[in-house]
């Protein structure tokens, strides 16, 4: 256990964009106006707490793989859109060099059963990680699952994956176009021969195998009505186990909560087999936490019922249960509970410290901890009793991901990876504490050209927010710059390599991640800073990270771009709507645009804990005055905006940004662009193909660099 995109011809008819006030480019250098598609504009007003709500394109909440009319309007928009991306001179250029950036071998953290190493690989261009397994340390690998043949264009991926303890058998999640659903498989790892399990609805779960290799245990949704699988909101979440062999008909429910249908419950074995760990929560980073001790009557035993703190099992030494949790400890620490005790008692084995705890994990009878200082890792060692037992030494400052493994395993892996360091795999020996490379990659780009500094600037309030700039080191004036964030659920925005943004700071741009409220980096009290009533903080950080960047010469006025995904691209809608006249360009990926309707789809009831609830009256308030549809700027001069979604993303669905783009191009904004690009058989993110990375990515960074002035060269 660790912490571990024709019908109804009226929408194809074309209005001009309405004249607007001149933005910094002078009338000579602004292209000629676009030709939006016109958009129907429904009726639509709700009354909430006395104040009248219009939203004049809720029908363009309707799933476009249903509705003829919301198709046909993605149609619309994907030409326009299209036509306008293939005017961008730089556009070809970032793709070729994002090709040949992304064709490297990469591979993914080893996972050691029964002596066998099960691991991913990508050759480069494969648009799906491959699984390969080696039956020992140094073998030869070989080819155990490749998705690639699952579908003409490459978007079925290869989802969640787990060997059992024997290393003989391995289950696995199929994702198909990018959605959250998977359907779980099972094979011999011998003879890569499948079995005739097969497990449907499974949803936001984990795959963990009964230590005698017997079956699994896993999370699902009931079976969802015909047509409402990618956008209604699914009750009920359910734990079962799964016998090897058998109908999933004849599955055992392990664990419900029907008192508290809008709960996520998941489940997880211990590595000595004994206690079934059950987690449930209705979202957030508190949980409640119940264990099944095999041994005994093998009903739930309740240890934490409060929703009031995180509670993350990180293994056991008999009846001894090791958890990491934040109750009375913001920044986290480890303790401990006997469940031998009729009432076990809270035990602190590892205080909190000035650094924030990430995670940890037992292996090779220590405890290893990941730290976070200052947004960048370090690891520390203890013994099972809690007394420092020095630190893993880090090829240097970045991002530490791994250590896992079973708790009497003496070897573990990790990756370290920073943003001029591809991701690299170190196995770890513990008894010897020393780290050795397994597999390092081989990228088209020199590191050594590369600048990475970390700065601090003061938000709105005073506060003290880190941010990391990186560049070429030969750019040390003014430069186009992409500022990024994501400013929520605890997410810390960690040090980390990516191809696609060394395609930018190779071309002279330069790369701005600003660590602000609303994320983890400094532990809970951080979190809390951003998130509800708080959540302008997060606002109003980006927006100084923006202000510090061009009074420190780092980027000019005109040469700041804005990039976040998810709840990132609220973030970047908001602050649009709030500092219009700060940025050049804005890329608002799969975004959370309305926030008064959020919750009425998928996943967005578990955003509640982070967002508030639109239903009650402070949160609406809240809510209303910063959500990104209903506060665009009749008359202001907007930045150049290009949003980005995808038709299968039952994560954040699609038509918060449909709803979005209509309401930008139905307003007088200024001659810049206001476009939005619509993916076709992608989701959130996940699993979506190498080939459209490239494309979309190219497509963003040429819109970036023609709104910012980045002269796009071949790559030299």
């Amino acid at each position: 256990m660790r912490r571990a995109s024709l019908v109804l011809l009226p929408l194809l008819f074309a209005a001009p964009l309405a004249a607007a006030p001149q933005t910094r480019e002078t009338a000579a250098s602004m292209p000629a106006p676009i030709t939006y598609p016109e958009t129907e504009r429904g009726n639509v007003v709700d009354e909430q707490f006395g104040v009248r709500v219009a939203d004049p394109y809720r029908w363009l909440e309707n799933d476009v793989r249903n509705d003829p009319k919301v198709a046909a309007w993605v149609a619309a928009q994907n030409e326009v859109t299209d036509a306008y991306l293939d005017t961008l001179p730089g556009r070809d250029l970032f793709k070729a060099r994002l090709t040949e950036l992304f064709d490297y071998g990469r591979f993914g953290v080893p996972y050691e059963k029964g002596g066998r190493y099960f691991y991913s690989y990508n050759s480069g261009l494969q648009n799906q990680a491959v699984l390969y397994v080696r039956d020992s340390l140094k073998g030869q690998g070989r080819v155990l699952i490749d998705p690639n043949g699952w579908s003409k264009d490459g978007a079925t991926a290869l989802g969640q994956w787990a060997p059992s303890d024997d290393g003989k058998l391995l289950a696995y999640g199929v994702q198909d176009g990018g959605s959250d659903w998977r359907t779980i498989r099972v094979l011999d790892v011998s003879t890569g021969k499948a079995l005739a399990d097969e497990i449907s609805w499974a949803k936001f779960t984990g795959i963990d195998w009964a230590k005698d290799g017997s079956g699994f245990y896993y999370a699902r949704f009931p079976e969802p009505r015909e047509g409402t699988a990618f956008q209604a909101g699914a009750d009920n979440h359910m734990v079962y186990f799964h016998k090897l062999g058998t109908p999933q008909s004849a599955d055992r429910l392990i664990f419900s909560t029907p008192d508290q249908p809008k709960y996520l419950n998941g489940a997880g074995v211990t590595d000595d087999g004994r206690y079934i760990v059950l987690t449930s929560a209705p979202g957030g980073t508190s949980n409640n936490l119940a264990i099944v001790d095999l041994q005994g009557d093998a009903k739930p035993r309740v240890l934490f019922d409060k929703l009031d703190a995180a509670w993350n099992v990180v293994g056991n030494v008999g009846t001894r249960l090791y958890l990491m949790t934040d109750k009375d400890a913001p920044r986290s620490r480890i303790v401990t509970l006997d469940l031998a005790e009729a009432q076990p008692s809270v035990r602190e084995l590892v205080a909190q410290d000035d650094a924030v705890l990430e995670g940890a994990s037992i292996v090779g009878g220590k405890l290893i901890a990941s730290y976070m200082v200052d947004a960048k890792s370090e690891v520390r060692r203890f013994t099972l009793d809690g007394k420092p037992d020095g630190k893993v030494t880090l090829p240097g400052i970045g991002t530490v991901v791994g250590f896992g493994g079973d708790q009497d395993d003496n070897e573990t892996f990790f990756v370290f990876t920073s943003y001029n360091v591809p991701t690299t795999i170190y196995r770890y020996d513990v008894a010897a504490n020393r780290a050795e490379i397994w597999e390092q990659p081989k990228v088209a780009f020199d590191p050594a050209t590369i600048a990475v500094e970390q700065r601090f600037f003061a938000s709105k309030d005073g506060t003290r927010v880190p941010m990391f700039v990186v560049r070429r080191k030969d750019v040390t004036g003014p430069a186009p710059t992409m500022l990024y964030a994501y400013g929520g659920f605890n997410i810390s925005q960690l040090p980390a390599f990516s191809s696609s943004r060394i395609a930018w700071i190779e071309q002279g741009g330069v790369l701005a991640v600003a660590n602000i409220r609303g994320g983890g980096e400094y532990g809970k009290a951080w979190h809390d800073a951003g998130r509800r009533q708080n959540k302008q903080n997060v606002f109003d950080d980006f927006i100084a990270a923006g202000e510090y960047l061009i009074a420190q010469g780092i980027t000019r006025k005109d040469g700041l771009a804005i990039q976040g995904g998810s709840n990132g691209g609220l973030l970047v809608g908001a602050v649009v709507n709030q500092r219009p006249d700060l940025f050049a360009a804005a890329l608002p990926a799969v975004g959370v645009m309305d926030m008064l309707r959020f919750d009425q789809f998928t996943a967005g009831r578990y955003w509640t804990y982070d967002y508030g609830v639109p239903a009650e009256e402070e949160h609406f308030k809240t809510l209303f005055a910063y959500s990104p549809y209903h506060n665009v700027s009749e008359g202001k001069a907007y930045p150049a905006i290009l949003a980005t979604t995808a038709d299968t993303d039952d994560r954040v669905v699609p038509g918060h940004t449909f709803k979005y783009a209509a309401m930008l191009q139905s307003k007088d904004l200024g001659p810049k662009p206001h476009l939005v690009r619509i993916e076709t058989r992608a989701g959130h993110g996940s699993g979506k193909p190498t080939d459209k990375i490239i494309e979309e990515t190219a497509d963003l960074y040429a819109f970036a660099a023609k709104w910012t002035g980045l002269e796009v060269k071949p790559a030299r």
